[in-house]
């Protein structure tokens, strides 16, 4: 038994990383308001986004093993450069407005648990924490401490599993879809796909691929043209086992999250969640405790994982924009404009916690913010992915191409619904 934790263990990374961080707060704020404002009506948007989550981020991780190269690298060789500084400039923006919302959400949960400890000295002292972690730490380790965190998804399973959850409501709500077109369905439809097929996710899962193969050959490149053909068979292979994993967990949790809240808020009339406190105490009186401490603690963990997931990004991108030195796997004085980067992400987001906006509120516009960018991005990455000149015969097969540019067409159309809306 252990031997085959141990070995299904090594076969996990990046994938599931950066499927937990799918469920940062961001998304857990979005499924919240679902399923308290609309019921078990939009449960079936945790099925039908699964095939495109795994399609996208595979596409991602096969550029990252193949080409050796990050995705702001390859936009920068294989693109015009006025793609590269669109994509990394509206990521930054994304991602400095998630991160601080983030922090805030962080901030409200543990103050849920210990009620005594001032706020302030909360987010700064996690902001201080992850970035010591993601400096000072080599990077063997600190992926390893990303994949324990990614196991605080269960909390959210759990959560819903002692909620007294029925079962055959939850089947009829995925087999037969509803959607009203209103302002309200449509944002929030933009908010969902944004959450779940976010930007800062897309240059994660390619780093990481090249940053994972540099760290298992101990410094030698083990990505791109410099690895023999039986060793990126087996890099794929492992990889798509990898993002599988990685997907269906995270959309396991989302719809968890949507019936939780469906279930018990919804039919006691708690539609309306502004704050991270608001989410989980709503969840008290009706779901118990156990539940209440499970969805404050699962706000916790997705957070510690997400918020310097989303820092990374940037640096990844904003680094192969500009020829630094970049990787987790260099130390803080080989890589210090990198470095600098993510200090400087996390510091900004800190400061944005201090603004007074509404995590909960700032989290659902940081998630349609990442739809309305996303179609964007979606279309280099089925771009670059599906050239036989720089994927070989690792290229997109022609369904990966028709589900790559079927999410982009259905983003494209969600993202103008929402800016219609909202203008």
């Amino acid at each position: 038994m252990f031997s085959k934790f141990k070995s299904y263990w090594a076969k996990i990374g990046p994938g599931v990383v950066t499927g937990a961080a799918d469920d940062d707060p961001s998304g857990i704020a979005t499924y919240s308001q679902t399923g308290a404002q609309y019921g078990l009506s939009f449960l079936w948007t945790a099925i039908f986004t699964l095939p495109f989550m795994v399609t996208v981020q595979e596409m991602c991780a096969r550029l990252g093993i193949v080409t050796g190269k990050g995705l702001a690298n390859n936009i920068r060789t294989h693109c015009p450069s006025y793609i590269l500084y669109i994509s990394t400039i509206c990521l930054i923006i994304a991602n400095t407005f998630n991160i601080g919302a983030d922090i805030s959400a962080i901030g409200e949960a543990v103050q849920l648990l210990f009620p005594t400890l001032s706020i302030v000295y909360i987010v700064i002292i996690f902001t201080l924490f992850s970035l010591l972690l993601q400096i000072l730490v080599p990077y063997q380790k600190y992926a390893r401490y990303l994949k324990y965190l990614s196991f605080t998804l269960i909390a959210y399973i759990i959560a819903g599993l002692t909620a007294g959850l029925i079962w055959k409501d939850l089947f009829f709500a995925v087999a037969i879809p509803s959607f009203e077109f209103n302002k309200e369905s449509a944002l929030l439809i933009c908010a969902i796909l944004g959450t779940t097929i976010s930007p800062y996710l897309f240059f994660w899962q390619t780093s990481q691929e090249v940053e994972e193969k540099i760290a298992r050959r101990k410094g030698i490149k083990f990505v791109g043209s410099e690895i023999s053909e039986n060793d990126s068979n087996r890099a794929i292979s492992g990889m798509r086992f990898d993002v599988w994993t990685g997907m269906f967990f995270s959309n396991l949790t989302m719809f968890f999250i949507i019936a939780l809240c469906g279930t018990v808020l919804f039919p006691n009339g708690v539609r309306d969640i502004e704050t991270a406190a608001q989410a989980a105490q709503a969840l008290l009186p009706f779901a118990g405790n156990a539940t209440y401490i499970l969805f404050t603690l699962g706000i916790v963990g997705t957070g510690l994982l997400a918020v310097p997931i989303l820092a990374g990004s940037s640096a990844y991108a904003i680094a192969e924009t500009f020829r630094f030195k970049e990787g987790l796997y260099h130390k803080y004085r080989e890589a210090k404009a990198f470095y600098g980067i993510i200090v400087f992400s996390m510091l900004i987001g800190l400061g944005i916690t201090f603004i007074g906006i509404p995590p909960m509120k700032a989290l659902i516009y940081s998630a349609i913010l990442n739809g309305i960018m996303a179609p964007f991005l979606l279309m280099v990455i089925v771009y670059l992915s599906s050239k036989e000149s720089i994927m070989g015969k690792w290229k997109n097969t022609k369904s990966q191409s028709f589900l790559g540019w079927t999410i982009t067409g259905i983003m494209t159309m969600a993202s103008v619904t929402a800016v219609w809306f909202l203008i």
